[in-house]
Parts: structure tokens; sequence; C-alpha cells
């Protein structure tokens, strides 16, 4: 089962990438089911599937006027998200977070008498590693190939005085709640991260993001009251520990350019592409009975 969903998302992959290379021609659906070797039928069974839309309304999502829409829509949301303050106690948009930061003690101490609990899981958008604390999520990258050992010593390297123990049990609890569609939670997911006071402030301000919409640097800066400050925002965005949780895969460049993502730009376009999918409303389709012999322009 593991094999059929990595197989199913390196097709996508490169169906998306093939379909972000070539925005401007349109191209039909047969064009891009055969950069993936499938029939138009196949692969719109199985892109419908995955991301919950038609591989013609992720044709959409990919242009740049949806994009600057998007942004314009945002500017409102962070402003509001600027008059509640950014504290971690906020009732946020999609999901219901609360952010705690590590304490320079905390962080001083290596972890001392701190358990981390690990697991890696398939998910939508491929291999990913989880770990998490007693005090909440401390850690979501999503790895390729089988470089579980590389992200496992980067974790010990952050934390060296911790306990670090394989638990997968533990980690698809929150693995579920992100994936799973639930949209009201009996308690908050809890994010536990070391960072900067600015990082932290910036990461906070990314949680104020609506699934399905999109902020610039400049518009993070401006809610955090460093209007100035785009570039050192795109410092504290690269450098975010816990992916998804943490959307800063919804931050893109003020001219709607999809900027750099720390975990690849064919899976930033793929995760935002999906979210557009549920934003809408859309939901998880049932496949189509036929193959459109073409996406409509």
């Amino acid at each position: 089962m593991r094999l059929r969903r990595t197989s199913d998302y390196e097709r996508i992959a490169s169906a998306i990438t093939f379909i972000a290379g070539h925005v401007n021609e349109q191209p039909t659906l047969e064009c891009v089911a055969r950069q993936v070797h499938l029939s138009p039928f196949h692969f719109q069974r199985l892109f419908s599937r995955w991301a919950g839309i038609t591989p013609k309304r992720f044709l959409e999502v990919l242009t740049l006027a949806h994009a600057k829409a998007l942004l314009g829509e945002s500017r409102s949301c962070l402003d509001v998200a600027g008059e509640l303050g950014l504290s971690s106690t906020s009732r946020l948009h999609d999901h219901f977070v609360t952010l705690e930061a590590v304490t320079p003690g905390q962080y001083k101490s290596g972890g001392e008498q701190l358990i981390i609990e690990y697991g890696v899981h398939e998910t939508p958008f491929g291999t990913g590693f989880i770990a998490m604390t007693a005090k909440g999520l401390c850690d979501l990258a999503f790895i390729d190939g089988d470089d579980v050992a590389g992200h496992l010593a980067e974790l010990q390297a952050r934390w060296p005085r911790a306990v670090v123990r394989c638990d997968p049990g533990r980690t698809q609890t929150p693995l579920k709640r992100l994936f799973g569609g639930q949209r009201t939670w009996d308690r908050p997911l809890s994010l536990y991260v070391s960072g900067t006071n600015f990082q932290v402030r910036v990461w906070n301000a990314l949680l104020h993001i609506p699934s399905g919409k999109l902020a610039s640097y400049g518009q993070i800066a401006q809610a955090i009251g460093h209007p100035r400050a785009a570039r050192a925002v795109g410092l504290a965005v690269g450098a975010n520990p816990v992916a998804l949780a943490i959307p800063c895969h919804r931050v893109i460049q003020s001219d709607g350019g999809l900027g750099g993502y720390r975990w690849g730009t064919v899976r930033k376009q793929a995760i935002l592409a999906w979210e557009a999918a549920r934003a809408a409303g859309e939901g998880n389709p049932r496949a189509p009975k036929g193959a459109r012999r073409k996406m409509p322009r």
C-alpha cells in the first residue's frame, strides 16, 4: 500500500511540474497524461482523486491572475490578525492551533529531560517525518527517498540531550488531524518550536492565513509591524520547522510568483492546489465516469 501511494504522488508531482512549466500553452489532458505514461481516463481519475479537483481546475489555480487575486484578499485577513494580536492563544482560521516557543533556558539545556517521539508516515505529498513532545508537535518535514536517518540526525543535533525514540502510533494522531479533513477539534493542535522572537512572530502571523488564501512576504512584514523587513520575513518563513501546521507554503512573492519552499516548489504547488480545492468546497469528488478529451480553456 505504501509503494502505491508513493508512486501516485510521484506521478502527480511529475504532472504538476509539466503543467506549471506550460501554463501559457494550456496543455490538453492527453498531453499531460502522456508525460506520466497514463491514459487520459486514468490520469483524470488519479488526479481528481488525489487533488480533489480536475487537472483543468488545477491549471487555473496556477495562473498569475489567480495568485494576485488571492494576495488582494489576504490583505484584509492579515489586518484582522494584527488587530487581534499575534498571541499563541488566538483562535485561528481553518485549524485550532496554539504555538508555544521554547524558552532560552530550555534551548540552552539542549532538551534535557525532554522526550521526543517520531514517526515516518505517507502523506498526500510524499513521505513525512513527524516528531512531537508532550507539549506539542516540534518537527514536520517532507523527506525524499529514504533519508530518514539524515533528518533524524538533524533532530538529534537540535536536541542533543533529549531522549529521541520512534513511536509511529503516537505521531499518527497529528497526521490524521492535518490530513483527515476534520474541521472541529475538541482540543487545539499544539506546536512546540524553537526560534528567535522575530521568527516566532512571523510563524504566528502565518497561522492567520486561511487555507486557500495567500499572502506576500511584504504583507507578513506589515502585519508584524516591520514593513521594511520582507527579506528577513523570507528567511524566517524558510526556517519554519513544522510544515503545513505552520503554513509557510501560503506565502508567495508580491508579483504572484511562487517563490521558494524548503521542501520543494513542486510540493508547494501541490499543497496550494490541494487546499484550494477544499477551500472552494469541492471536497474529494468521485472519479468521473468518462475522461474529458481536453482540458477546456
